[in-house]
């Protein structure tokens, strides 16, 4: 019998258990995939908490992955059985095997490994839809990206300098910050040693900047506001310090006529010709060299309760991933 991580009720990291999870035989439309990899991502953090509403109770966590083939369902011709293919949005990846819907899933290039692809599925097209839709980034651009030592920004970082642009990011300690420093970033602020807004301000010359990414959420609300030129761009596009408060959108106003959005990545790939697009610039953009992936952690999928841990108390560099 398949294992998987799964949850029955809400929580911390101790109510993931690993532990027998038969996914079925692929339907309609469906391929089944012995897992090689999966992605671990702050999004899954909010499923296990409760921050997000699972569609049922117990679930199957994790939402990318990459892994081969083993069984097709009726209807479905873009694969066949040996395929090695990578997903995200689809429920389950903590897991031996899965399910997937054959219209969430691309073949792997043979360019990538099983873990890169494992790794970038939900962020590098996250950067990509961030920096190349979102707000179109290129040599005249001036970008300030939170969690600059992230999964997705350590990506963003790389692929922003590949575009040209100036990028400042933020990250926790003088580790993280030189990290960030040798993947794309020109200037890295300390956020615990010093006022990320006022160095902004000293870095620009006081010009600020064009657009914000800001995955934090609570703690960099409203700073983030404060480092943009007027008619600048707030992407908030996620909250792992916590939500955003609830704010007087004449804030906007405000600080300098201002733009926000709250993107999401299923929000911008809702087609089939949108997530082949964006495979297609990421695998590209990482085949070719431009962007390299950090993989910073690397744990046996039945310890995934210790790399949530690590997630949450910021210990994480780069991309984390399970492995089978």
């Amino acid at each position: 019998m398949s294992k998987a991580i799964m949850v029955h009720e809400v929580g911390g990291p101790d109510v993931m258990k690993w532990e027998e999870h038969d996914p079925g035989q692929p339907g309609e439309g469906e391929v089944r995939v012995r897992q090689t990899a999966a992605g671990v991502n702050f999004i899954d953090v909010y499923f296990r908490t409760g921050v997000y509403k699972a569609p049922q109770m117990p679930f199957a966590l994790g939402k990318e992955g990459a892994g081969v083939v083993t069984a097709v369902g009726a209807g479905t011709d873009r694969f066949k059985v040996g395929d090695r293919i990578a997903y995200n949005g689809v429920a389950g990846s903590y897991a031996e095997e899965v399910v997937v819907a054959a219209d969430k899933a691309v073949k792997i290039p043979d360019t990538i490994d099983d873990h890169t692809a494992a790794a970038i599925m939900l962020k590098g097209m996250t950067a990509e839809y961030l920096l190349r839709r979102t707000f179109k980034v290129g040599p005249d651009t001036v970008l300030l990206f939170h969690a600059a030592a992230g999964g997705v920004g350590l990506i963003a970082g790389r692929w922003a300098k590949h575009l040209g642009a100036t990028v400042i990011g933020t990250a926790g300690s003088p580790e993280k910050c030189e990290l960030a420093l040798q993947n794309g970033y020109d200037h890295v602020i300390n956020y615990r040693d010093a006022d990320f807004v006022e160095k902004v301000r000293e870095i620009t010359d006081g010009r600020k900047c064009d657009v914000v990414y800001d995955s934090v959420g609570k703690d960099t609300f409203p700073g983030s506001l404060d480092c943009l030129k007027a008619r600048g761009l707030w992407v908030s596009f996620g909250q792992s310090s916590g939500n955003v408060p609830p704010f007087d959108i004449g804030i906007l106003n405000q600080k300098g006529s201002l733009f926000a959005t709250r993107p999401s990545l299923f929000g911008y790939n809702t087609s089939r010709d949108e997530l082949d697009a964006s495979a297609k610039a990421l695998f590209d953009v990482v085949g070719s060299g431009a962007v390299k992936i950090t993989i910073g952690q690397t744990y046996p999928v039945a310890e995934a309760a210790q790399a949530h841990r690590d997630l949450e108390a910021r210990k994480t560099t780069g991309a984390t991933i399970l492995t089978m």
